[in-house]
């Protein structure tokens, strides 16, 4: 049997196990920076499989190694995160969160099962691949800084270095049995924006002896379209949205201040730098004009995420190995963030798109909503795959 053969049985032989897995933890779903069940189930599970995890990276990440034939060769890191969000499940299923408004809502629970089921099938044939294979369970992908950020600074990426990175995540936009790629940058930096604008209340039958914060909000959030729209390149896709505007007045009450909550998206470092800069400028002087004044608070959030274009044709030429030519489509741009940008900063590294959706069956929810879920048969693909993947990318130094 070819080890492309052995790769598919080892999946489908496991795949019920997996489905148990995901369910388990799906039901039991951890906030970001708080994944302490989640981290001991998954250092359970890699020591079952003989593994000898270390654990407590960036709090509760774990990190193992799977050594083939002369280990030193080469190394690939594989990476699954391991979060849920503060979100009220909506789904009625037998594996519905325990944990009342915290749930799985981005699929981070298929993510840490299919890596532990590609744990599982690589220590089956670590005699018939030459290198090493590194598997990251990484917490709080959802929440800035990003576990990604820490465990780099506690060095993840070092002992033994990999050569190449690669994530998996689901799409429920995509078919099950199918898989997404996109060379190049393909998600986009995060930055979150909090102005305060702050003027004089009072009557608002009295407008004149008031600065009201109301307006002068009003005007800068209109203004402040104009500095995606007039000043970034047309090749550098940038999104400026404000989702949050607090006022705290009443019908009759002009409230002192108005905050303001955003999001700045970028694919292109300099802009982001330029964009965040004009930003500031336009609504403290806005503010100003009128009488009021503006605090601008910026929180940094994720790098853009580049998929290196040699390392994810090569991944994709595997992945068309595994699945068919036919089964393997092309990512557009998403404006979404993802903290597995911080490994592409540093390292080759492909992440890529596993489908999920499956519409015969009613799953067809995005992610981060309350009734968001996958088709299972998604994890034997998932798991196979990654495994594939990495004992292809091994045999390629």
């Amino acid at each position: 049997m070819n080890l492309i053969d052995k790769i598919k049985g080892l999946a489908a032989d496991q795949f019920q196990d997996s489905v148990a897995i995901r369910r388990h933890l799906h039901a039991n779903p951890e906030l970001s920076f708080h994944e302490h069940e989640t981290s001991a189930f998954v250092v359970s599970k890699l020591k079952e499989m003989g593994l000898k995890p270390e654990h407590g990276i960036a709090g509760t990440g774990v990190v193992a190694l799977i050594e083939g034939k002369n280990p030193t060769k080469k190394v690939v890191a594989l990476r699954a995160d391991m979060d849920a969000l503060p979100i009220f499940e909506a789904n009625d299923i037998s594996y519905k969160s325990k944990n009342e408004g915290v749930m799985h809502a981005c699929g981070h629970d298929v993510h840490t099962t299919s890596l532990l089921g590609t744990a599982k099938i690589l220590t089956a044939i670590k005699d018939e691949f030459e290198g090493t294979v590194k598997l990251v369970f990484q917490p709080a992908e959802e929440k800035a800084p990003g576990g990604a950020s820490i465990m780099i600074k506690e060095g993840v990426l070092e002992n033994p270095r990999p050569d190449g990175m690669l994530g998996q995540h689901v799409a429920p936009n995509i078919p099950v049995g199918k898989i997404g790629f996109r060379e190049g940058m393909y998600m986009a930096s995060t930055d979150e924006i909090y102005l305060t604008v702050k003027g004089q209340g009072g009557h608002g039958a009295a407008p004149d002896q008031c600065i009201d914060p109301i307006l002068v909000a009003s005007h800068i959030i209109v203004a402040l379209q104009q500095i995606v729209s007039r000043n970034r390149k047309p090749t550098n896709p940038s999104v400026l949205t404000f989702g949050k505007i607090v006022g705290l007045g009443a019908t009759n009450v002009i409230p002192n201040e108005v905050k303001i909550d955003g999001t700045f998206r970028n694919m292109n470092e300099e802009w982001r730098e330029k964009g965040l800069g004009l930003i500031k400028k336009m609504a403290e002087t806005m503010a100003e004009s009128m009488g009021a004044t503006c605090q601008f608070e910026v929180i940094r959030g994720y790098p853009y995420l580049e998929n290196n274009p040699e390392l994810t044709r090569k991944i994709r030429k595997a992945a068309e190995t595994y699945m068919g030519k036919e089964n393997v489509v092309d990512l557009d741009l998403w404006m979404a963030g993802e903290d597995f940008a911080f490994y592409s900063q540093v390292v080759d590294s492909c992440f890529y798109r596993l489908g999920t959706r499956n519409e015969a069956k009613g799953i067809v929810s995005g992610v981060h909503t309350p009734t968001f879920n996958v088709d299972e048969n998604a994890i034997e693909i998932g798991m196979g795959l990654m495994a594939w993947n990495a004992v292809s990318e091994l045999a390629n130094a």
